[in-house]
C-alpha cells in the first residue's frame, strides 16, 4: 500500500482534525493530545456524515449528527448510536509532512 502525503504537520492544531480526500475516499487526520498523528475513515459508520465537522475531545471524535463517539486511535465505537468501528490507517511523519498508508 502506498504512503500518501496528506498535509503539513502544522495544518492541524493539537486536539483537532482535518478532512483529507484521496482516490474517491474521505479520511480524517487527527493531531492527538499526545502530539502524535492518527488517521481514520472520514465518514461516520452510523449515517455516513463527515467526521471533519465533529468535536475532538482527548482521543475521541464525536459525530456531529447523533453524537456517537469513536476512539480515533483504534477506531473503536465508544458511544451509541455508533456500533460499527471506524477503519484506521497507519500514519508517519516525514519532516513536516503527515503521510497516511491507504489501500
Amino acid at each position: 500500500m502506498p504512503w500518501i502525503d496528506a498535509c503539513a504537520t502544522d495544518a492541524i492544531d493539537e486536539e483537532d482534525l482535518i478532512r483529507f480526500d484521496h482516490g474517491g475516499a474521505t479520511y480524517a487526520i487527527y493531531h492527538g493530545v499526545d502530539g502524535k498523528f492518527y488517521a481514520t475513515a472520514g465518514m461516520c459508520t452510523h449515517e455516513h456524515v463527515h467526521l471533519c465537522d465533529g468535536l475532538v475531545m482527548d482521543f475521541m471524535i464525536e459525530c456531529p449528527k447523533h453524537n456517537g463517539q469513536f476512539d480515533y486511535r483504534t477506531g473503536e465505537a465508544m458511544r451509541a448510536p455508533v456500533c460499527v468501528n471506524l477503519k484506521t490507517f497507519p500514519v508517519k511523519v516525514d519532516g513536516n509532512r503527515v503521510l497516511i498508508e491507504v489501500p
